[in-house]
């Protein structure tokens, strides 16, 4: 499924020109849904945290039971050396990804003996920075991690946010505003969230219903840096609607401005202004 254009494939062993195909009908993450990915950005030259990224999608195998086959510094070297065809003024998504391949006996528990490895370079620009969006209510949640792998990007979760995102969408929202088993808000349908209220900035608690993301964390680090307090807290649907700021924080656009929650408006306003500016302030000095 590409979105994007001018794309670049790493599979076995080399990089290839097109979407070249890498995976096959009778192989396990086909028909069973054992698939993990993560995801990076080539912005200006600069890949923010492609370190942790790379790691995570080591970690997202691991609690698939898939057995991951290439280290996290070499698979840094890898993106970079794809990023190489690409000008530097290219905005570019970084997708590497795992899939099972054989399975055990009974084929539902994915063998330890092969695992499929890519990595899928897209050039897909960054949304403009007056780019908004409003967020709806959705009657499906986020599941526990008895009930789903929730501790990995897996691709057999996103069934449920395209459930999330139809239903809101069919009623002219952008995004949907997402609870947890226990009805408290975890996120919106693809990225995480944050609200501001008296230039204080709230995000839902990481308790496990959700990926509490790279960018997120680095949000988190660049407000207190620069004096902006932030609290990790249980966050009921009541406290966005009294909220003067609400943003989205994920990797495809890092800062996501919301400007509504079904009837009530936010502002654009300076938190998340500054939060954007602290970020690719902060990318720029790692660069």
């Amino acid at each position: 499924m590409a979105v994007g254009t001018n794309i670049r494939t790493y599979f076995q062993g080399t990089w290839h020109d097109g979407d070249v195909p890498v995976m096959r009908g009778a192989d396990h993450g086909a028909w069973l849904g054992s698939t993990v990915f993560d995801g990076a950005r080539y912005v200006n030259g600069m890949v923010p945290d492609l370190y942790a990224h790379c790691a995570r999608v080591n970690r997202s195998a691991e609690a698939l039971m898939l057995v991951p086959t290439v280290t996290t510094e070499d698979m840094v070297q890898i993106v970079w050396e794809g990023l190489s065809t690409y000008p530097r003024d290219t905005a570019v998504y970084i997708r590497p990804m795992y899939w099972g391949i054989n399975g055990d006996p009974t084929a539902i528990v994915p063998s330890t003996d092969a695992t499929g490895f890519a990595i899928s370079l897209e050039a897909i620009p960054m949304a403009p920075e007056n780019a908004t969006t409003t967020l709806g209510r959705t009657r499906f949640r986020r599941p526990v991690m008895e009930d789903a792998v929730v501790n990995a990007k897996a691709g057999c979760l996103y069934p449920n946010n395209a459930r999330m995102l139809a239903e809101v969408r069919g009623r002219g929202f952008g995004n949907a505003l997402v609870a947890d088993a226990m009805g408290n808000v975890a996120e919106s349908a693809t990225a995480n969230v944050f609200m501001v209220r008296d230039g204080v900035a709230f995000t839902p608690i990481a308790n496990g219903t959700f990926l509490s993301g790279i960018t997120r964390k680095r949000h988190i680090e660049n407000m207190r840096a620069d004096g902006i307090e932030v609290h990790e807290a249980v966050l009921s649907f009541t406290d966005f609607e009294t909220a003067d700021e609400v943003f989205l924080s994920g990797n495809m656009n890092k800062v996501t401005p919301v400007v509504g929650f079904e009837d009530i408006s936010y502002q654009y306003g300076p938190v998340t202004r500054r939060v954007r500016d602290l970020y690719w302030d902060w990318a720029v000095s790692e660069a």
